[in-house]
């Protein structure tokens, strides 16, 4: 059985904390969630996830004080010899339907967009990687008619560089953050808004402890 711990703290909301727990069923997961805020005034069901995963096929998350269930389907056919990854996600009670798809050229280039039916929001996303280290993902963005752009770089073993900016907020964001399937990861975030004349930064970081029991 595995399990994961996860803590975040940003400036403007303080903190949060949520764990996992995870155990195969054969070919598929079953994972149940919490966060603090079923503990916050005493034992109960808020912030209460279960789902049961099979890889590659299907999610179903069920969240149970919200009586919400999430049913997220995936699959991959060929396209000219080249894999598209399909993948279809709909909320029960918002009665929200997202399709996404990803088609792989190679290792160092993909295009993928998604499309949510009830609003009409899309986006195109082309995803570069030079010599396995440095990633280029221009985004566009068909509701708003804008550009987003990022770049992320591999600096050494696990740690990665970001930097992105949303030309429709004027948002800049950077990040660093670091992914080890051993110990855990963590990722600290800083943006700025440089449409606001203060431009004051936010801070926010999140740390993701991994264990076995």
């Amino acid at each position: 059985m595995k399990g994961a711990l996860k803590g975040k703290y940003d400036i403007d909301n303080n903190g949060g904390a949520a764990a996992t727990v995870a155990f195969n069923a054969g070919d598929v997961k079953l994972r149940a969630s919490i966060t603090d805020a079923t503990f916050i005034n005493g034992p109960s069901l808020t912030g209460l996830a279960l789902s049961i995963d099979k890889p590659g096929s299907f999610i179903v998350d069920y969240n149970v004080p919200k009586k919400d269930v999430r049913f997220h389907f995936m699959n991959t056919v060929k396209v000219a010899e080249k894999p598209l990854n399909l993948s279809y996600i709909h909320s029960w009670r918002d009665n929200r339907t997202i399709l996404d798809g990803t088609l792989v050229f190679d290792s160092a280039n993909k295009i993928s967009g998604n499309y949510v039916l009830d609003s009409g929001a899309g986006k195109l996303k082309y995803t570069y990687v030079h010599n396995g280290l440095t990633t280029f993902e221009p985004t566009y963005d068909v509701s708003k008619n804008s550009w987003d752009f990022g770049v992320s770089r591999r600096v050494s073993g696990d740690d990665v560089l970001k930097a992105s900016y949303q030309t429709s907020s004027k948002v800049l964001g950077l990040e660093w953050s670091r992914n080890s399937k051993n110990t855990g990861s963590f990722k600290v975030l800083a943006s700025v808004n440089l449409a606001e004349e203060q431009k004051l930064p936010k801070l926010s970081a999140e740390t993701t402890w991994n264990f076995e029991i």
